[in-house]
């Protein structure tokens, strides 16, 4: 089953973050680097499957969510385990490299 990365609002980032093991990537339209690591993402939801969900929030559309957690440059992702922060990684990276955040 391919496992899709998926867009959150503010109303819906608390509960899209309560279980498991998610990592959000904080994105905007008009960020170019944004754009480049939105394939990768595809790969990595693709390869980790059910291991991971692997949720966007926009950080015009969100900024309630976006000034909580302080994100001050784009791309931004942040690892959650069960709710919690556990990690962040900022710009843009491999798919190597992401799953590697993932699992550490």
């Amino acid at each position: 089953m391919k496992k899709g990365v998926i867009f959150v609002t503010d109303d819906e980032f608390d509960a899209a973050i309560q279980k498991g093991v998610v990592l959000v990537d904080f994105t905007a339209s008009w960020c170019g680097p944004c754009r480049m690591l939105s394939p990768v993402l595809d790969q990595v939801a693709e390869e980790l499957g059910d291991r991971v969900k692997i949720v966007k929030v926009d950080i015009e559309s969100s900024q309630r969510t976006t000034a909580h957690f302080q994100i001050t440059s784009v791309p931004t992702m942040i690892l959650f385990r069960n709710g919690q922060e556990v990690s962040r990684l900022m710009g843009h990276s491999s798919a190597e490299n992401i799953k590697r955040f993932i699992s550490s």
